[in-house]
C-alpha cells in the first residue's frame, strides 16, 4: 500500500498510526510543527503540518477547526478512512473521507458520518444518526437512535445522548453528561441532565 503521512505527532496521532498499520499501511511517516519531535510511535517526523510529503494523508489533530483547515489545505490528496478491525459497523453506514473509527466502536444501520470525524474507542452510535463534518465522538460516548450532531461538535467521554436529539454545530458536551433535549445554541454543556455552562462575573 502507498505511503501514509499523518499530520499531528501526538497521542491521537499514535492511535491513528496503529490503526493505519492494521489497515496495511507499511510506509508511515509524521508531519508536525514541533521541531523538537523527531519520532512518534516509532515513526519518523519529517516535515511541518503545511508541507507534508507526497502520499496518502490523514490529519490526526483533535481540534476541529485546525483539522478542518488542514483537510482543506490537502483537499487534493487522498484522505483515507481508517477503521480499527475490532470496530463493528453496519453494512450501509456512510463514512466521509479523513475520518477514523477506533477500537471497539459500534455503528449501527442507517448512520451517516461526515468527513474528518473521530469516532473514538468503545463509543456507540445507534441507528439513523447523522454525524456532520469534523465531529469528535469521545471514548465511551453513547448516541441513541436518530441523533443529529452538528459540524465541529465534541461529545465528551462517557456522555450519553438520548434518542431523537439534535445538537447544533460547535457544541461541547462534557464528560459524563446526559443530553435529553435538543441543543440549539453553541457552547459547553455539562451535567445530568446537561445544561449550558455560563461564566459569571465575580469581581463585583
Amino acid at each position: 500500500m502507498s505511503r501514509l503521512v499523518i499530520v499531528g505527532a501526538s497521542g491521537h496521532g499514535k492511535v491513528v498510526a496503529d490503526i493505519a498499520a492494521l489497515n496495511a499501511y507499511t510506509n508511515i511517516i509524521f508531519a508536525d510543527d514541533n521541531k523538537d519531535i523527531r519520532i512518534c510511535a516509532g515513526y519518523t517526523v519529517v516535515a511541518d503540518s503545511r508541507h507534508a510529503p507526497e502520499g496518502d494523508l490523514f490529519v490526526a489533530i483533535g481540534n476541529a477547526r485546525f483539522r478542518k483547515d488542514l483537510m482543506r489545505l490537502y483537499r487534493n490528496r487522498a484522505l483515507p478512512v481508517l477503521i480499527h478491525p475490532t470496530a463493528v459497523i453496519a453494512r450501509n453506514v456512510e463514512i466521509g473521507e479523513g475520518s477514523v473509527v477506533m477500537a471497539g466502536a459500534v455503528i449501527n444501520p442507517g448512520v451517516r458520518i461526515g468527513k474528518g470525524c473521530i469516532i473514538n474507542t468503545s463509543s456507540s452510535i445507534d441507528h439513523d444518526c447523522v454525524i456532520k463534518d469534523y465531529v469528535h465522538i469521545s471514548v465511551g460516548a453513547n448516541l441513541s437512535g436518530t441523533v443529529t450532531v452538528g459540524e465541529g461538535a465534541w461529545i465528551g467521554a462517557g456522555a450519553t445522548i438520548s434518542n431523537n436529539v439534535d445538537i447544533c454545530p460547535n457544541v461541547t458536551i462534557g464528560a459524563g453528561a446526559v443530553v435529553i433535549k435538543d441543543i440549539g445554541e453553541s457552547g459547553t454543556y455539562i451535567g445530568v441532565p446537561a445544561k449550558k455552562m455560563f461564566k459569571y462575573n465575580t469581581s463585583r
